[in-house]
């Protein structure tokens, strides 16, 4: 068997054995952008830069017509913990 093979056997048992709960897979709870949002204290406006978007985007995303996943949702995770890092972050840029 092919090297190709072998890694796309390997990568259906990992998602087989995440699919059951087992494995290195590390599970975040859910977190919604009003809930940070709030918990640090800025309006739509102010965070909707914070997260890389436009206003109306970042809207989508509280009326649940956007879902957040992948980088959107870790940085949301980082907002949520250190909301001046991430100001600190992007205004050096």
């Amino acid at each position: 068997m092919n090297t190709f093979g072998a890694d796309l056997i390997r990568s259906l048992e990992e998602a087989l054995a995440h699919a059951k709960g087992e494995g290195p897979a590390i599970v975040h709870g859910s977190l919604t952008p009003r809930e940070v949002r709030k918990q640090v204290k800025l309006t739509q406006a102010q965070m909707a830069p914070l997260m890389g978007m436009s206003l109306s985007g970042y809207r989508k995303w509280e009326q649940g017509a956007r879902r957040v996943s992948g980088p959107a949702a870790t940085l949301l995770r980082v907002i949520q913990k250190e909301p001046e890092a991430v100001r600190r972050a992007l205004s050096s840029s």
